[in-house]
């Protein structure tokens, strides 16, 4: 079943509200998990006994490491728990669990008070958090593309990443701040668990607003069937990683889409103002500032990419990403590394990152389209946190483990073949906003009665119109 838009529907005020409370929880998630990575300087000789800064901070990182390695199994809980139980309780679960994350590494006592616990505590802080990040973008991403405005979806789910940048730009402003206001002294000894505290408050606060946001039609409609089904046939519940397998093609063009995308994102938002620093030679004050500035626009670039993929189509403006990122990446990063001059590094790192908007705008809405209700929070969470897990977290060691070698361009080239794996992806799927099953499941309930799943079929399969929105390869 093929379901095209032909104009976009009147934006419900409820929708704005939805939106606005799915993107503060995921804002307060990500300013927790960047936090971290902020303020490791200073709490790393509170954690781990005193000696060497280096080998410190190089615990502190290891358990930042640890932390990615949590997200494939928060993807597959908590996208299993979003498909039976509903995105809205999966939200609230997911941003409870980095906030209880933040409390315990704010006011956990020091290395030299309790010892060895400390360096305990603070694994365990970071494993909570890890799988609430793991199980926050599919969740996210699912309840921000079911909620939207149907012809409107692009636009509404590219929000997500809007949250995801500016809780890293709050998290930087939060260090700015308190490094205006307080010692180094003072930040060593207390002043870092501040942001945690304020992170740990403002996520209880959100769990209280996510609480009250509307559940997905999508899903209430799903779980009328999947009742159905359980009532007339005794079906396993929806949302089970062996229902997901039943889509292979759409799980292998989540896997090859992510990869560049993630990659990309990593590369130039967080590796960039290290990259400036140590390879280019800019001042570190001076890497800071472009940063926040290519950051902050970055970020209203993203409705406006989301809006033009309603227009034009999402594989569209993947294939914008993918084809430019392919093309730009070895000659932007050679050039950067040979220029000191401010304004120069400025307009290179803005010039790549518009080319990864078309990935970030569209990264929530593309996969979220290829699944059916009954397995898309699972099969966008899982895939994407695999990914980002093994691809993401790894961007910086393999960056300067190649510069340390003297290989450094290899590098360059290694985030280029990421990209063209993506490519390769967008160039297999058909237009998902065409083959959309976030259409096509409201289009099967009942008009008359408004209410979900009155006259849903029984079975739970997607008509095959629009179960694989993948071409097969020519060969």
């Amino acid at each position: 079943m093929n379901t095209q838009i032909a104009a976009p529907a009147p934006i419900k005020p409820r929708v704005v509200s939805n939106v606005v409370k799915g993107c503060l929880g995921n804002l307060i998630e990500w300013y927790d998990w960047f936090v971290y990575a902020s303020f490791s300087i200073y709490f790393a000789a509170e954690f781990f006994p005193t000696g060497n800064a280096t080998a410190q901070l190089l615990s502190t990182a290891a358990v930042f490491a640890v932390g990615f390695l949590m997200r494939p199994l928060g993807g597959w809980l908590l996208g299993m728990y979003a498909d039976r139980h509903g995105r809205r309780n999966a939200l609230a679960a997911s941003v409870l669990l980095m906030s209880a994350g933040s409390l315990m590494i704010g006011l956990t006592p020091s290395f030299d008070t309790i010892g060895i616990f400390a360096p305990i505590l603070l694994v365990v802080a970071r494993l909570v958090q890890g799988l609430s990040v793991g199980g926050e973008f599919g969740s996210s991403a699912t309840y921000l593309s079911e909620v939207a405005t149907p012809g409107r979806r692009g636009f509404f789910s590219s929000f997500q990443y809007v949250s995801i940048i500016i809780g890293q730009l709050l998290a930087l402003l939060a260090m700015i701040l308190l490094q205006r206001l307080l010692s180094p002294e003072q930040m060593g000894e207390w002043g870092w668990r501040i942001p945690f505290i304020i992170g740990a408050v403002a996520g209880l606060l959100v769990m209280v607003l996510r609480r009250s946001m509307d559940e997905s039609e999508h899903y209430k409609l799903e779980k009328a069937r999947s009742e159905a089904e359980t009532a007339a046939f005794g079906k396993k519940p929806v949302g089970s990683l062996r229902a997901l397998l039943q889509y292979p093609k759409q799980l292998f063009a989540v896997f090859a889409l992510a990869i560049g995308g993630t990659v990309s994102f990593y590369v130039y938002t967080t590796y960039m103002q290290k990259y400036m620093v140590n390879t280019s030679g800019i001042a570190k004050e001076d890497a800071s500032v472009i940063s926040f500035v290519a950051l902050f626009i970055f970020m209203f670039l993203q409705p406006l990419v989301g809006g033009l993929s309603d227009r034009y189509g999402r594989r569209k403006v993947m294939l914008f990403f993918s084809i430019g990122g392919t093309i730009i990446t070895v000659p932007v990063l050679t050039i950067l590394a040979n220029t000191t001059n401010v304004f120069a590094a400025f307009g290179l790192m803005m010039f790549c990152l518009v080319f990864v908007s078309g990935y970030t705008a569209c990264a929530s809405i593309i996969k979220a389209e290829m699944f059916p209700t009954r397995v898309r929070a699972l099969g966008v969470g899982l895939p994407h946190a695999l990914v980002a897990a093994t691809f993401g977290g790894t961007v910086e060691p393999i960056g300067l483990a190649l510069k340390q070698v003297g290989m450094e361009s290899t590098f360059f080239w290694y985030i280029t073949g990421c990209i063209a794996l993506t490519l390769i992806a967008a160039t297999m799927i058909k237009e998902p906003s065409k083959n959309s099953s976030l259409e096509a499941d409201l289009a099967s309930a009942s008009p008359a009665d408004g209410a979900v799943g009155a006259e849903a079929p029984l079975s739970s399969e997607m008509p095959a119109a629009r179960k694989v929105p993948v071409k097969a390869s020519r060969s």
